[in-house]
């Protein structure tokens, strides 16, 4: 899973049609730990998340599965709203 915060909306008025009643997000993916930066994805939404929100993405076949619709083409789907996270920096990443 991935954490990250919803910057943007994303309309697209043409598009396959099993994206049809999606709501696509623009995710910047956050790296709390060591603050690298990661490229932005877009995510199709589940949980009514939006612009502000923290939110937990899956990728790839759980994506599909969060959507249950197999044959459906996406990558991303917000599958949680984040209500905090708590890091502990001392913790050493090898």
């Amino acid at each position: 899973m991935i954490v990250g915060k919803v910057i943007g909306n994303v309309w697209a008025t043409r598009k396959e049609n099993a994206l049809n009643g999606l709501k696509l997000l623009v995710i910047k993916p956050l790296d709390h730990y060591s603050g690298i930066d990661r490229a932005e994805m877009v995510a199709a939404d589940a949980v009514g998340a939006g612009i502000g929100d923290t939110v937990l993405v899956v990728t790839g076949s759980s994506a599909r599965r969060a959507l249950d619709k197999e044959a459906c083409p996406i990558d991303a789907m917000i599958v949680g709203i984040v209500d905090e996270v708590e890091i502990d920096r001392n913790i050493e990443l090898k």
